[in-house]
C-alpha cells in the first residue's frame, strides 16, 4: 500500500476516533419538528411569501432551467490564461465543457445555480455528491462571462483551483444558501452524502422547522404541545418577538458573517450565535486595523462596532427580511432616525438636520450628499458585487497616514492627500469629539509587534466602552507574546460579559503556570456558549485529566468533545487538518498527526507546512523511506520552494547513519 494509502486509512480511523468520543459524552438532542417546505407556508402567510418569491434568499439557490438561468449558455465560450469554458444547452439541460490549462477536458452538467445578481455561479458536480463552484460566472447587468480571480493562474492540482476545497460548495457555501442543510462528509471515503430541506433561504431556514407551527395552525385547541418540548405556543422553534435584537440579529448573522462554524450542519434557528459560529476578529487580511472592511467578511462584524447595534438597532429596522430590500431608498433610510424629528425608540439619539449640506457640505441630491457615501463606504467583491460596510463610521482621514486604513474622504476624492481631508473636516467640525487617540493604532502597530503596545492593548480590552469585537481583537493580537504577566493582567477579561472577549483571553492564560491556568479556566468549562467552553478545552489540553477533582475532569471531557466535534465536522477543511495535526501530536499519536498533516497537503498542495510536518513526523517515526516519498510529492507540487529542497540533504543524512 502507498504511503498515501496508509496515511488515508490512519486519518480515517482518527475521525472516527473523533466521533466516538462524541458519541460516548454528547447528551442526546430534543426531538425537532420536520421541515415541510415553504410551500406549505405560503397559504396562510400570503404577504411574506409574496414578498419572498423572487427575493435574493429565494433564489440564493436554485435547480437550472429558463425561469432561473440568466447566463448566456447558447454556444458561448469564455477563455482565461489557457482555460477554455464552453457553454451549451442540451436537451433541455445547461453544460459546461472546461479545457484546462494541462489540456485536459471535460464536459459538466450544471447541478445548480447561485444567487441571480449583481452576478450569477455555476455549480458543477465533480464527483457524485461533491458540488464546487465554477470560476467563471455570469455578469447580470453587463450580460457577459467574467473570471472571478482575473490575475490568478490556478492550474488543476492548486489548492485554489475551483475544484479544489476552497471552492467546494457542501463545506463553504452551501449551508447560507439552503435551508436544513446536512453535510455528511465522509473521510474514510473523501466524500459527501449532503442533504436539505429545501434549496434557497426557505421559511424555515429563519423561523425554524414548520411541523409543529402548522399543527397548531390546523387546530389550536387540540394542539398537543407536550409532543414538542420547548417551543413557542404557536409551535415555532424561535420567538423573534420575545428575543428581541439579540435573537433576530444573531439569526441573521449566522450566514452575514465571517465565522467559522461549530457543526456540520444548520442550527437550528434560536441557537445562540456563539454556539453555533466562531466569528473571526480584526485579523490582517480581513479587517483594516480600524475594523472597516478589507475582505469579504459580510455584515455582522461591522455592524457589532457600530453605535446603532449599541442603542438597540436591528437589521429589519433597514431591510424588510422577506423582500431583502431596504425598507426606504436613499437617505430616506436613515433620516427614519437622523433627524429633527428623531425616533421615539431611540431617545438619546441627537436630534438634527443631517440631509442637508450644512452638514454633508455636498450638492443635495448629490453622490457625496448621500449618507453611505460617506458612513458605509463600499468595497467590491466577486468582482462587480458592491458591498457597505456596517460600521456606520464617521471618517477619520486623520488616521489614514498612522494606521493605512482607509477613509470615506479620499475614497472620492482620489487626487487629494488624507492630510487635506482631514483639514476640511477640522475646519468643518471643529468640535467635533472623533479625533485624537483611536483603537487602531494599537491595533495596527500590534500587528506588526505586539510585544510593543502590550499596555495599549490590554486597556483597550478593559475599556467597556469599545465594542466587543474590538476588545478580543486587542487581546487576539498577544497571543503570540503571551506570558505568566500578560495572562494575570488580562484574567479579569475571563469573566467579561462578551463571550469573543472570555474566548480571546482564555488563549492568554497559555502564558500561565499550570496550576494558575488550571483555576482561572476551570469555571469557563461549564461557560454559557459553546466557543468558549471549546477554547478552554484547548487551552487546557496539556494539562493531566488524572490529577483533576472528577466533576471538572467531566467537564473538560465534555468540552473536548465539543472541541472534537466541531473537528471532525470540518475534515474536509485543509485548515481543520492542521489543527488535528496539532491535537494529534499533543496527545502523542504521531501517525495519526502525520495522516492528517499529509491530508492537509492533498487538499491544498501549497501548504507547505503540512507538508513540512508530514516529513519531520514521518522521519521521527524511523519511516524514512516514506519521509522521502512524501517530501518528493511536495516538492513536485512546488516546485522551486527553497525550503524544501533543503530539506532533502538532511533525509538524505539521515539514511547513511
Amino acid at each position: 500500500m502507498s504511503i498515501g494509502g496508509k496515511l488515508r486509512k490512519v486519518v480515517a480511523s482518527f475521525a472516527c476516533w473523533l466521533l466516538l468520543a462524541v458519541a460516548q459524552l454528547s447528551p442526546a438532542l430534543a426531538q425537532a419538528p420536520a421541515y415541510i417546505g415553504s410551500q406549505a407556508c405560503a397559504a396562510c402567510h400570503e404577504d411574506a411569501a409574496s414578498a419572498w418569491a423572487g427575493s435574493h434568499h429565494a433564489l440564493a439557490w436554485t435547480r437550472p432551467g429558463p425561469d432561473t438561468v440568466v447566463a448566456d449558455f447558447d454556444g458561448t465560450e469564455f477563455s482565461h490564461k489557457g482555460m477554455l469554458a464552453r457553454f451549451r444547452i442540451e436537451d433541455g439541460a445547461y453544460y459546461v465543457t472546461v479545457t484546462e490549462t494541462d489540456r485536459s477536458q471535460r464536459d459538466y452538467k450544471v447541478h445548480s445555480v447561485a444567487g441571480i445578481a449583481p452576478l450569477q455561479q455555476y455549480l458543477l458536480e465533480t464527483e457524485p455528491g461533491r458540488l464546487q463552484s465554477f470560476d467563471v460566472v455570469w455578469d447580470v447587468e453587463k450580460k457577459r462571462w467574467y473570471h472571478l480571480y482575473p490575475d490568478a493562474e490556478l492550474p488543476p492540482g492548486d489548492g485554489l483551483h475551483w475544484t479544489g476545497p476552497y471552492k467546494n460548495w457542501n463545506g463553504r457555501c452551501a449551508e447560507c444558501h439552503a435551508t436544513g442543510f446536512e453535510k455528511n462528509y465522509a473521510p474514510a471515503t473523501r466524500s459527501y452524502a449532503s442533504t436539505q430541506a429545501e434549496i434557497g433561504v426557505g421559511c424555515e431556514a429563519c423561523h425554524g422547522p414548520g411541523e409543529a407551527h402548522a399543527a397548531w395552525a390546523e387546530a389550536p385547541e387540540s394542539y398537543d404541545r407536550d409532543g414538542f418540548p420547548g417551543l413557542t405556543a404557536s409551535g415555532l422553534v424561535i420567538d423573534f418577538a420575545k428575543g428581541g435584537q439579540a435573537t433576530e440579529i444573531e439569526q441573521c448573522a449566522g450566514c452575514h458573517s465571517r465565522r467559522e462554524p461549530v457543526e456540520d450542519s444548520s442550527p437550528l434557528p434560536g441557537t445562540p450565535f456563539h454556539d453555533s459560529y466562531r466569528l473571526s476578529l480584526f485579523r490582517e487580511g480581513l479587517y483594516h486595523p480600524d475594523g472597516s472592511i478589507l475582505d469579504e467578511v459580510y455584515v455582522y462584524g461591522s455592524f457589532l462596532q457600530s453605535r446603532m447595534y449599541r442603542q438597540g438597532v436591528t437589521c429589519s429596522d433597514c431591510h424588510e427580511p422577506h423582500a431583502t430590500t431596504r425598507i426606504a431608498q436613499g437617505n430616506a433610510l436613515c433620516v427614519q432616525c437622523h433627524s429633527p424629528a428623531g425616533n421615539p425608540r431611540f431617545p438619546t439619539l441627537r436630534k438634527a438636520l443631517y440631509d442637508d449640506p450644512s452638514h454633508h457640505f455636498h450638492e443635495q441630491g448629490s453622490e457625496g450628499a448621500q449618507c453611505a457615501s460617506c458612513h458605509m463606504v463600499e468595497r467590491v467583491y466577486m468582482g462587480i458585487d458592491w458591498r457597505s460596510d456596517h460600521s456606520f463610521r464617521v471618517p477619520r482621514p486623520d488616521l489614514t497616514e498612522t494606521t493605512g486604513a482607509p477613509n470615506a474622504c479620499t475614497d472620492c476624492h482620489s487626487d487629494r492627500q488624507a492630510s487635506w481631508a482631514a483639514a476640511e473636516l477640522e475646519s468643518r467640525f471643529p468640535e467635533s469629539r472623533y479625533r485624537g487617540p483611536h483603537f487602531s493604532e494599537a491595533i495596527a502597530a500590534g500587528r506588526e509587534e505586539p510585544s510593543s503596545v502590550v499596555d495599549l492593548l490590554l486597556e483597550i480590552a478593559d475599556d467597556a466602552q469599545e465594542a466587543g469585537i474590538v476588545r478580543a481583537t486587542a487581546l487576539d493580537l498577544l497571543g503570540p507574546v503571551a506570558n505568566a504577566t500578560i495572562a494575570e493582567r488580562s484574567a479579569a477579561r475571563l469573566g467579561d460579559a462578551d463571550p469573543l472577549v472570555r474566548e480571546a483571553a482564555v488563549a492568554l492564560q497559555r502564558g500561565a503556570p499550570p496550576v494558575e491556568r488550571f483555576e482561572r479556566l476551570r469555571p469557563l468549562l461549564g461557560d454559557e456558549f459553546r466557543t468558549v467552553r471549546i477554547a478552554t478545552a484547548r487551552a487546557l489540553l496539556d494539562l493531566p485529566v488524572a490529577y483533576m477533582p472528577p466533576p471538572i475532569a467531566d467537564s473538560l471531557q465534555r468540552a473536548m468533545a465539543e472541541w472534537r466535534r466541531s473537528l471532525a465536522a470540518k475534515a474536509d477543511f485543509p485548515e481543520t487538518q492542521m489543527a488535528i495535526g496539532g491535537l494529534a501530536l499533543v496527545l502523542r499519536q504521531g501517525p495519526a498527526a502525520a495522516a492528517a498533516f499529509r491530508e492537509a497537503a492533498r487538499l491544498d498542495p501549497q501548504q507547505l507546512d503540512a507538508w513540512i510536518m508530514t516529513v519531520r513526523i514521518l522521519a521521527t517515526l524511523g519511516k524514512i523511506d516514506d519521509a522521502k516519498r512524501t517530501l518528493d510529492d511536495a516538492i513536485s507540487f512546488n516546485p522551486g520552494n527553497k525550503t524544501l529542497e533543503m530539506m532533502q540533504p538532511q533525509l538524505s543524512s539521515s539514511t547513511d547513519q
